[in-house]
């Protein structure tokens, strides 16, 4: 057999055989076949300029002539999405220096800032979404830091990478601020830049978003002025929701009362939720069923969390902090995963690979009865989150980008870190290599 790394993909018109897609990647996937013990099917895929041009179980109906690749039952999946992000804070490392807090990375933040001119910003995000392009993420929503003095800078280098990368990696932006910008005329002036920049509305609603201390009542002022700026210019609102260990104040079923109360009709997207995982189990049930009502979704950012909560000195954590996401998919609620920082002053780790982020946290959250579950959450229901069309799925008509692994079973794709895989982006490999550390030596405030 060819080593996976080897395999030529001839471009054109050509025929991938026996390709062994996960059933969550495909439309009515039972059209194809039984599926394995893992739900995957075994296909032979049509490659036309770019196109999928047909999928059919294998060896039913493919031209036998003409250029092929007999993938041998390896794993084929969609091309992935991360639905958030912060690549506007990313790749600042050892320019900031983070002590493992959330606190700490606050201050780190606010003191990296110093930095941020528009050719510090792009730099670093061209240099985060190289990452992601090279290991086969085709859509990314991130979140700009969003204060007064800063959001014009990032929002204009932000529409320029999107022009930039467009026909790569497909982006979105959150305009990111505290829900107390909301009692200012800056949030309602937030909300008119989202709009001409074609985002959506971010908050942050504990006490790292600024919250100061305020009672019940006046989170729930500032929610609905937050939900009332978005639905007077038809945004999508995509807040970081209950980040610390911290029982009370616990947002999110003030969030969902405040989606039925305003008769909110965007999508609400709630980010981190980890302390809905400390709280007592019947609380956890009725606010789960809340976010049912409401109609909310959720992404969950397993690995820098895991990194950050119930950090202390001299200390092993005791818990992963991280949210209910079994229990969430369990009600029928759409749940993503997400990256969330990379290289930031947050945490010093990621490379923008949702594939790695995949094996992460089917560890982390026991995702791995059955995995497909796992796979949809950086996939089809990623994409169904953030509004993102033909993103995360294998469709006649859609675009072919793929990502051709050297793993037959899924065990196998968790099992090692698929250095080897084959991105394929319009029917054509990628060939792009990961960029390089010694490009970010440039950028201001970094060690010499």
């Amino acid at each position: 057999m060819t080593r996976h790394a080897e395999l030529v993909v001839p471009g054109g018109r050509y025929v991938l055989r026996r390709a062994r897609i996960p059933g969550c990647f495909l439309h009515a996937p039972s059209a194809f076949g039984p599926a394995d013990a893992d739900g995957s099917f075994l296909v032979d895929l049509l490659i036309d300029n770019g196109l999928v041009a047909d999928i059919s179980a294998a060896g039913a109906s493919m031209p036998a002539d003409g250029p092929a690749i007999d993938l041998a039952g390896r794993q084929v999946w969609s091309t992935l999405l991360d639905v958030h992000t912060h690549l506007d804070k990313g790749q600042v490392i050892p320019r900031a220096v983070p002590d493992g807090t959330l606190e700490g990375g606050a201050r780190a933040t606010i003191a990296d800032r110093q930095f941020w001119t528009e050719e510090d910003i792009a730099a670093r995000m061209r240099f985060g979404l190289q990452c992601a392009y090279v290991h086969g993420v085709s859509m990314i929503r991130t979140h700009l830091d969003s204060h007064e003095h800063l959001a014009p800078r990032s929002f204009q280098v932000f529409r320029a990478m999107r022009d930039e990368w467009a026909g790569r990696i497909d982006l979105q932006a959150v305009g990111l601020a505290p829900l107390a910008v909301f009692r200012t005329d800056w949030g309602n002036r937030l909300a008119d830049l989202v709009l001409q920049s074609g985002g959506v509305l971010g908050g942050v609603t504990d006490a790292l978003g600024v919250y100061e201390g305020a009672g019940d009542a006046e989170m729930d002022r500032l929610l609905d002025a937050f939900l009332m700026a978005a639905a007077e210019r038809g945004l999508d609102v995509d807040l970081h929701v209950d980040q610390t260990e911290a029982l009370d104040p616990f947002a999110l079923p003030r969030i969902a009362a405040a989606v039925l109360r305003t008769k909110f009709k965007g999508r609400v997207l709630c980010g981190h939720c980890v302390s809905l995982a400390l709280q007592p189990d019947d609380v956890a049930r009725e606010t789960i069923a809340r976010s049912v009502d409401a109609g909310l979704d959720f992404v969950t950012l397993p690995t820098p969390m895991i990194y950050l909560q119930d950090r202390k000195p001299g200390r092993t954590p005791r818990w992963r902090g991280v949210t209910l996401a079994q229990e969430l998919l369990d009600a029928g609620l759409k749940v993503a995963i997400g990256g969330d920082n990379c290289r930031d002053a947050w945490f010093p780790f990621g490379d923008h690979d949702m594939v790695d982020t995949l094996h992460q946290s089917v560890r982390i959250f026991h995702l791995d009865q059955p995995f497909s579950r796992a796979l949809a959450m950086a996939g089809p229901m990623a994409s169904d989150i953030a509004g993102a069309g033909r993103h995360g799925r294998i469709a006649v008509g859609a675009p072919a980008d793929m990502i051709l692994l050297s793993a037959r079973t899924l065990n196998e794709a968790m099992c090692r870190p698929q250095a080897d895989r084959i991105v394929l982006r319009r029917g054509k490999r990628v060939m792009d290599p990961l960029p390089d550390y010694a490009e970010l030596d440039a950028l201001a405030g970094m060690p010499a």
